[in-house]
């Protein structure tokens, strides 16, 4: 996948969660049992399956330790499959740089080009060129 495409992509599923996150007032908020939450101090509530794919895509960005985050996940994949909600990635505790696909795809050009003395790169996807 080019690398425009995939920030497009990015782009657009965190416009999507923006806007399953929105439609949970603070009054809403406060009437949800506390094990409707995953996170401490009633963070990552997941009260239906949109709320489970929203807790997904935030979990990484959080600021919470490596243990937490992984508390959270296990939390939020056993609600998701007691919602019934559709089965897709699992919920993982990961969120450093050293996990994304940008790091892991320059890694590999890295790599390659130490192998290979003298190779070219092509930039076929440079978006500001």
């Amino acid at each position: 996948m080019a690398l425009k495409e995939a920030i497009e992509k990015l782009n657009k599923a965190v416009k999507k969660a923006d806007e399953v996150s929105k439609k949970l007032t603070t009054k809403d908020r406060k009437k949800l049992k506390s094990t409707t939450f995953c996170g401490p101090n009633r963070s990552f509530p997941v009260p239906d399956c949109q709320h489970v794919a929203t807790a997904k895509a935030y979990l990484g960005r959080s600021k919470f330790s490596a243990a937490t985050k992984k508390r959270i996940a296990a939390c939020i994949n056993r609600k998701s499959k007691a919602l019934g909600c559709k089965p897709g990635k699992p919920a993982k505790a990961k969120g450093s740089l050293a996990d994304s696909e940008i790091f892991n795809t320059t890694r590999e050009l890295v790599d390659t080009s130490i192998e290979n003395e003298g190779m070219e790169l092509q930039f076929d996807d440079c978006i500001e060129c």
